[in-house]
């Protein structure tokens, strides 16, 4: 029996390093540059590994191929969907949004996604795990001992440094409204008369703060190019005008979120492009746009 449970959580791991590498390639290719997608900060997407061990658990004996594609398919958008949920209680954010997908359930799970995971229920149980089960027989029962009792430990450390992280990133988010506030006046004065064609447009509705908005919507141009309202509109204004960001502002910027942020909540919103909290959304979606211009300008950490 404590055979069988080391197994499969070796299995885990390998399944979770598996979606770990899809995940990161394909935002990756999205992003146009590496994102580490793991929700843990080891090279692990658990919901993958959780989903994998379980169809090799409950489907083995299936040997119809339609059927396992049907089963898989379904019991993949049920735990999407599940962890999503209890994800979104725990940490009052959506890490995921299938919204824009045609044929989604709340954007939570999709009809696309549910056809991948439906391929990917018959491959693994019946091409894959065969290979794996094979492979993890031929390692000592000794290795094995060691090898769970290490890498389970690690993995429940990495779970426990990663939730106590992120726990607070709504407050984080407050915190950051309230620090930048503090520099926003001498910001209006540095940039001068360029921020008056958006001084009359620096409600955020929640965003970072109304003087800083000010100066930034000159400093950064096209970084909050496309935010719904007003304030995208003028923004959009100032892209069309040319002016250049402001590399002071991108600095001061970046330091109050390096200030503010801890590493967790940093790694998290550079690695979940989807990522939405439930009440500073809008301060998120900034700071990302604003990072995402650094990058582009050259000025990424």
């Amino acid at each position: 029996m404590i055979l069988t449970v080391e197994y499969l959580f070796l299995w885990f791991l390998f399944y979770s390093f598996c979606g770990w590498v899809y995940e990161s390639i394909l935002v990756s290719v999205q992003e146009r540059r590496p994102v580490n997608r793991g929700f843990l900060n080891g090279p692990l997407c658990p919901i993958y590994g959780t989903g994998a061990v379980l169809g090799v658990v409950v489907l083995g004996g299936v040997r119809n191929p339609i059927l396992l594609f049907v089963i898989s398919a379904v019991g993949a958008c049920l735990l999407e969907y599940v962890t999503s949920w209890a994800m979104e209680l725990l940490f009052h954010a959506r890490w995921w949004d299938y919204s824009n997908f045609p044929f989604n359930l709340n954007g939570r799970i999709c009809l696309y996604g549910a056809l991948i995971f439906g391929v990917g229920g018959v491959v693994i149980v019946d091409v894959v795990q065969p290979e794996v089960a094979r492979v993890t027989a031929m390692i000592p029962i000794m290795v094995i001992h060691w090898l769970f009792v290490t890498l389970f430990a690690l993995t429940v450390a990495d779970t426990i440094i990663t939730v106590v992280g992120i726990i607070d990133l709504e407050d984080s988010l407050e915190r950051f409204k309230a620090a930048a506030a503090k520099y926003s006046g001498a910001m209006r004065e540095k940039v001068g008369d360029m921020v008056d064609g958006a001084s009359g447009v620096a409600d955020m509705a929640g965003g970072v703060a109304t003087g800083v908005v000010s100066a930034a919507s000159d400093a950064f141009g096209d970084a909050f190019n496309g935010v719904p309202g007003r304030f995208g509109e003028k923004v959009g204004e100032s892209l069309r005008s040319g002016r250049q960001m402001s590399s002071e502002f991108m600095v001061r910027l970046r330091e109050t979120a390096d200030s503010v942020f801890n590493r967790q909540q940093r790694r998290m919103i550079a690695s979940f492009p989807k990522l939405r909290t439930m009440r500073n959304n809008e301060t998120l979606e900034q700071l990302r746009e604003a990072f995402r211009q650094l990058r582009r300008g050259g000025g990424s950490r």
